[in-house]
């Protein structure tokens, strides 16, 4: 736990840092974000709705950071997965539309097991984490006005819930991939 508090405090300085720097300002932007995910052993595609801000220092770096809320269900909906991932992410763009994105993120994540279906095997139906994990993936970021952005990508995350209670799911993988729009305002 304290790993990980370290490692987000790291992060969120280094995001402060930027935004102090002169003239970073002038590329800031803000804005809601809406997504589908999958896992592969979840029991079907989920959507996602969060917020985002990127900094574009330069026209080559870039830097986001974003909160988000998903729910996902394994086991037939017998198990109902609650997060908000915080992510820090850092993007480079070959060229000025296109990017790619690699980062990392902290999980505060809610397991709740439906008691009808597992019976008396648990002592607690639900059960909170904290989990960390890595993506990365590329994707678009095309101007609509001066002002105005439009952002589509595609991310992997390796993220694997421990879902303690639950007797042989040591098997159950819950990396997934997500597929994110978002409409960015310059601030």
């Amino acid at each position: 736990m304290k790993r990980n508090f370290l490692k987000i405090s790291l992060l969120a300085g280094l995001i402060l840092t930027f935004f102090a720097l002169p003239g970073f300002s002038q590329n800031l932007y803000i804005g809601p974000q809406i997504g589908l995910f999958k896992a592969k052993d979840s029991d079907g595609n989920n959507m996602h709705l969060g917020a985002v801000l990127r900094l574009r220092p330069s026209e080559a770096l870039g830097i986001e950071g974003s909160i988000g809320y998903r729910k996902e269900n394994y086991n037939n909906d017998a198990i109902t997965v609650k997060s908000f991932p915080v992510m820090v992410t850092g993007l480079f763009y070959p060229v000025p539309v296109a990017y790619g994105a690699i980062g990392a993120g902290w999980y505060n994540t809610r397991i709740e097991y439906d008691t009808d279906v597992f019976g008396g095997l648990f002592q607690n139906a639900e059960e909170t984490h904290q989990e960390f994990g890595w993506h990365f993936g590329g994707g678009v970021e095309l101007p609509l006005s001066r002002s105005t952005r439009l952002s589509g990508d595609i991310r992997y995350v390796f993220l694997n819930y421990d879902f303690e209670e639950l007797p042989g799911s040591d098997n159950i993988s819950s990396n997934f991939y997500v597929i994110d729009i978002g409409l960015l305002f310059k601030l």
